[in-house]
């Protein structure tokens, strides 16, 4: 399909509002989901890194506990 010239390409027939309104809308969704995928995976990155120390803490903790302490399982 060819236009005339650059306006007519905009206008759509009459149509463009709808058209561009939807390649917006349409954009804007796939952006917000790009962010929200980056800020979700930073929390996740984060909350597993905390775990993690957690569990070295508690490690290094029993370990330096005298043999003859209650030892309790982690579970």
């Amino acid at each position: 399909m060819q236009f005339e010239s650059l306006q007519t390409f905009f206008s759509m027939g009459g149509y463009g509002f709808y058209v561009w309104l939807s390649f917006g809308v349409t954009l804007l969704s796939m952006a917000i989901l790009v962010i929200q995928s980056f800020v979700e995976r930073k929390q996740l990155l984060s909350q597993v890194l905390k775990e993690q120390s957690r569990r070295q803490r508690i490690k290094q903790a029993r370990q330096a506990k005298p043999a003859n302490s209650i030892q309790y399982s982690d579970s």
